[in-house]
Formats: C-alpha cells, structure tokens, sequence
C-alpha cells in the first residue's frame, strides 16, 4: 500500500499530528520543523514525543519528513543569514534524534547573483558543519523548481552537493539524499507526462536513485520548464489534468512506478484536512503493480 500523507501542524504537539494523519487515512506526514517563515521553535515534550513513536509502530507509520524552514537560505550573500542557517540547522538535526530514522528535507537555497558554483561550495560547507557522525536522521535536497537564483534545479547540481560533502566529509555522505517533487521537477523541465522512466533514469545516471528517499507529490499550475514553483491541487494542473496535457494516468505511473512506489510520498496540494483525505485515497486507488 502506498505510504502517503500531507504537511501538518505542531501547535497542538507530536501526539496530535500522529492521531491527525489516522484521522485522513495516512501513514506517514511532513511538519515543519519550526515556524516555516521564522526562527522560533517550542521545547520538546519528551512525553508528546512518546507518544507519537507508540502511534508510529503500533499503525506501521513509514518515514516522517520534517521539512525545514522556507527562511533558510545556506548559500546567501549575507554572513549573518548563513551563521542563522548553521545554528538553526544543527538544533534541528539534534532534535530530530528524538524521532531516530526519520527525514529532513530542506531547499538547498538560492546563490543570489553569486553563482551556483559558489552557492553549491557554501551548502556544501553548511551541510558538513551540522551533519554529524551518528545520527540516525537522513538529511534530503529537494529537487527545485529553478525560480529566480535558485540552486538544486538539476539533477547535476543536485549531485554536486552531494559529491562536495562526500569529498569534504565522507563519514556524512551516507546521510544524504534526495526528495523529488513532481511540480518542482516538471516546472524545472523534466517530462514526467511523457517519460517519467526516462527522468528517472536520468536521474539515476547523475544522482543514484539509491538517493532518492522521498516524493512530494503535487500537481502544478504551470507547463513543463515553466520554473514557477506553484502547486495545484491533484488533477487540477498541467499534471494530472487531461484537458492540460495531462491525466491521471500520469499520477498512476508516478505512484506505480518501481523506483518511487515504496518511497514515502507527502502532498503539498493547496488543500485542508478533508482535501487531504481525498487525495490520499485517489492516489492509492491508483497505485498498480505488486
């Protein structure tokens, strides 16, 4: 069964996103670190927490995937953005040890005008000054849409990170992975309406699909190579709409497809609770393939 959930709220605690992802029909589900468009984060309840693990095993919960703050930007022009970058993102991943073998997915950043060379080599040197030996968290690049100045709209900048920490700081590399979402990846010009199997071989040529670890799964308001960044709810953009040049056949080979099926899958569909649940049935009534 596909395992499949959506962006949910900490201000009631851990507990209550656990019962909330049950309430839609989900088994796993993305939160935010801390507030998404600031810094501030509340101190753990070691007792939410444990009762958030007991929910995860006793309903086979897959991976979670934190999801780090849009402020973040680990390869800004300016020193005292990037010192925020190092100090919020190393409390994140400590944290994160509370929920062990979990996943945290953040957007590499934009270079603003420095280039993407630079803006790869400052990432880069964030991601081994806050990784650490030993942790039991995998850290993820999201794929982007490749808006603006943006870094991480291709596979091969994508892999360059990656292979700037595997050099700098082997021990960290193992750590490192990938989280594809499919409005980002089709506004960033990859086809996949008409040769998802070539996109991800792409992918696996330049990154390793063994890097791949999660999908977020959005249909987009914009065609192919578009690099705008907006999500749609599923079959209502140029993905999953027929009347667009898509389908819903094209959600079914995404959600099918050997390479992506057993992955974790998290919606950022402009949606509420209810729209949630819908989609969560659609996309696993459209799941084929054993």
């Amino acid at each position: 069964m596909l395992t499949i959930g959506c962006h949910l709220s900490t201000s009631k605690g851990f507990e209550a996103m656990g019962r909330t992802a049950l309430s839609i029909g989900a088994d796993t589900f993305a939160f935010f670190t801390r507030n998404p468009r600031g810094g501030t984060v509340r101190e753990l309840d070691p007792d939410d927490v444990a009762a958030l693990r007991g929910i995860l095993d006793e309903h086979a919960f897959g991976p979670l995937v934190a999801h780090a703050p849009y402020t973040y930007n680990p390869c800004s022009a300016k020193e005292r953005a990037r010192e925020f970058v190092l100090e919020a993102m190393a409390e994140d991943l400590e944290r994160m040890e509370a929920l062990p073998g979990n996943l945290y997915n953040f957007h590499p950043g934009a270079h603003v005008g420095q280039g993407p060379d630079a803006g790869i080599e400052m990432i880069v040197d964030v991601l081994t000054r806050v990784m650490f030996e030993g942790q039991r968290t995998t850290v993820l690049l999201e794929t982007m849409a490749g808006k603006g100045t943006e870094v991480g709209r291709s596979f091969e900048e994508l892999a360059a990170i990656i292979d700037g920490v595997a050099r700098t700081a082997p021990a960290l590399a193992d750590n490192l992975g990938v989280c594809l979402d499919t409005c980002h990846v089709s506004d960033a010009g990859y086809d996949l309406i008409g040769d998802l199997d070539g996109v991800l071989a792409e992918f696996d040529r330049v990154v390793g699909l063994s890097r791949l670890r999660a999908v977020h799964v959005n249909d987009s308001k914009n065609p192919c190579g578009a690099r705008k960044d907006r999500h749609a709810r599923i079959g209502e953009g140029y993905l999953g709409s027929a009347e667009l040049g898509g389908g819903e056949e094209v959600f079914a080979r995404i959600v099918s497809h050997p390479a992506l099926r057993d992955l974790p899958f998290i919606l950022e569909t402009p949606n509420e609770l209810p729209g949630y649940a819908r989609e969560i049935e659609l996309l696993r009534s459209l799941q084929t393939g054993a």
